[in-house]
Formats: structure tokens, sequence, C-alpha cells
């Protein structure tokens, strides 16, 4: 679920692994950008595939994720609808293949993601816990040789910010997921939302001096006499579309309860 920036969060990559292919939602929109991406690994000469968010229920493109099979098992970043809508209907079009979510309510078939989990199939898939967008965010680190990507989710898109989904999502826990990405020097980030990125540190980065930046307008707004989320919302997001101030309010209570501002 994207924000209000509308650059890309750091290089595009120049290409992706032989094993990664993109399928994109028709789902575009101001949260969405160009659509959900749901992104299928494969293994060379792997039987199975690995699906990643499904992804809206429409059934274009469920079946497009169905022509890439069969397929062992289908990953949650997080269980946001525009990622999870589809699942039941994908579980029933792959042949009862297991939906796992580190949340049980977005799980199918199969047991929960634990927290570093390494997942096989040709591929090793390590679960990396990166709350913060919402409590139950992971991102995937896959490796196949000496190939690595990192599927993102809503934690890092390719263009823009994204939106932290307070109360569910915390800013604390989001500031801690992006130095434990900023980590991943020179490995592609594939995201939830938007382009491939070339480099997730450098990504992460990014974001951490915007939120950095962020969190100053909207003390200063604190100090200047701001009392609510809609009052700071007016100050520190004067320059973006009044349609998406609903969702610049759930940022700023994020920063505000990181803050410690109380709020009415």
């Amino acid at each position: 679920m994207g924000g209000h920036v509308t650059g890309a969060a750091g290089a595009l990559a120049d290409e992706l692994p032989g094993w990664v292919t993109l399928l994109r939602a028709p789902n575009p929109g101001p949260m969405t950008l160009d659509g959900t991406n749901t992104w299928v690994l494969r293994a060379p000469g792997a039987e199975q595939a690995v699906v990643v968010d499904p992804g809206p229920a429409d059934e274009g493109h469920l079946a497009a994720i169905a022509a890439h099979g069969p397929v062992g098992s289908v990953l949650i970043t997080h269980g946001h609808p525009d990622h999870t809508e589809g699942s039941a209907r994908a579980h029933e079009l792959l042949g009862g293949a297991p939906v796992r979510s580190a949340d049980p309510a977005h799980t199918i078939g199969g047991a929960p993601l634990a927290p570093g989990a390494v997942l096989t199939g040709g591929l090793t898939i390590r679960v990396v816990p990166t709350p913060g967008h919402t409590a139950d965010s992971v991102c995937f680190l896959v490796e196949h040789g000496d190939e690595r990507v990192v599927l993102t989710g809503d934690t890092i898109l390719g263009r823009g910010t994204t939106v932290v989904a307070h109360p569910d999502g915390h800013l604390g826990d989001y500031l801690s997921s992006l130095e434990l990405l900023s980590a991943y020097r020179g490995i592609p980030a594939l995201p939830g939302h938007g382009p491939a990125l070339a480099d997730c540190a450098a990504a992460a980065e990014f974001y951490l001096a915007h939120r950095r930046a962020r969190l100053d307008q909207v003390r200063a707004a604190v100090t200047a006499g701001a009392t609510t989320a809609p009052e700071v919302v007016a100050k520190v997001y004067a320059d973006v579309d009044r349609s998406l101030w609903w969702a610049a309010e759930w940022s700023v209570r994020a920063q505000l309860e990181y803050l410690g501002v109380e709020q009415p």
C-alpha cells in the first residue's frame, strides 16, 4: 500500500534471475501503484513453483498464476486484501497448494510461517519478520546458487513510500525492520507494488531518511500547535492530494504514537 512520494526508492534492477517471474494484478490505484505484484519463483529444473502474494480475487489474474503451475506453496507477505483476497480461489485453482502467512487468519491448508523458517523446493527461502507496515509483515530472502533476491511486500515499494497502517502498523517496529533490511547490500528487492529495485539496502536507507525527515516535520507541527492527527496532516501533507489524506492520517497517528504525543 503506497504513500504519496512518486519517485523510485532506488535504482531499478536491470535484470532479475531467470527463476523469477512477475505477474501484475489489474488493480492499479493511488495505494497500489501499477497493481499488486505476484511473484512466481521456480528453481531451474524444479517441478513446482512458489507463488508470493496471489493478490486480489481477479479471475483472470488467478488463472494466469495457475498457468505457471504446478505450484507447491503460496506465501503471503502480509494480510492486506490487495495481497490476499485471491488466496482461497488460488488454493483451489492450484490443486490445494497450501497458502502460508505469518498470521494464521490468512493461512489455508498449511502451517503459519515461522520466523527464520527455511523453505525449500530447489530454492532456499528464509522468512524475515519485518513488522511495521502491518504487525504480520514478513519479507522473504530467496537464494539459488549465488543469486539472491528479497521479496519485500509493502515494507519497501518499488516507487514511493509505504503507509504505516496504524494501529496495526507500528512506526518503531517499521524503523527497526528498515534497519534490518539495510544489511542486504546489493541484493535486488522485489516489492509488492512498483518495479524491482537493484539494491534492497539502498532502498531501506532511502526510506529511513524519509521517515526521519517526516518525524522532524511532525515534531515541528506539534510544536506549532497541532494537537490532532488531522491537524498534523494538514500541515505536513499539504502538498498531497486531499483524496489521500485518510492514508496519511494512518502514518501520522503512528508517528504521534512514536513521539509519545497523546491523541484524542
